[in-house]
C-alpha cells in the first residue's frame, strides 16, 4: 500500500481521516496506520477503495507501470513508478553517473551512499 498516494486521493476529496474511515467502514486510526504504512488494508477494504476513489490497484500499490523482464526460465514483471521513472531520466542527463551505473550498478549504489552517508 503507497501511503502517500492514499492520503493524496483522500486529500483530493476532501476528506479527514475519519470521514474516509466511515466510508471504508475502518477506524480513523485505521486510515492514519495506512497512510504512514504501517498496516496493510484488508483485500475487503483494498477494494473499497479502488471502487471509492476509481483507481486502479497498482496504482494504490504504488506501481504505475509493469516492466517486463525475460528470465532464463520465465518472463517477469516488475512494478515502478512514475517517480522513479523520473528519477531514471534525471540520472540520464549526467552521462558520467549513467554509464558507471549501468557498467556496474553495485559500485554505482556504493558511490551514492557513501555521498549521502
Amino acid at each position: 500500500m503507497n501511503g502517500e498516494r492514499l492520503r493524496k486521493l483522500r486529500k483530493s476529496k476532501g476528506l479527514t481521516q475519519e470521514q474516509l474511515g466511515n466510508i471504508l467502514g475502518v477506524k480513523k486510526a485505521s486510515i492514519s496506520s495506512y497512510e504512514k504504512e504501517e498496516r496493510t488494508p484488508t483485500i475487503e477494504h483494498l477494494i473499497s477503495m479502488i471502487q471509492f476513489f476509481n483507481v486502479s490497484s497498482d496504482y494504490l500499490l504504488g506501481s504505475d507501470f509493469l516492466i517486463e523482464i525475460e528470465d532464463k526460465e520465465r518472463k517477469k514483471y516488475i512494478p515502478i513508478t512514475k517517480e522513479e521513472i523520473d528519477f531514471i531520466n534525471e540520472l540520464k542527463k549526467d552521462k558520467m553517473v549513467y554509464n558507471i551505473l549501468l557498467d556496474d550498478p553495485i559500485r554505482g549504489a556504493n558511490l551514492i551512499k557513501n555521498k549521502i552517508g
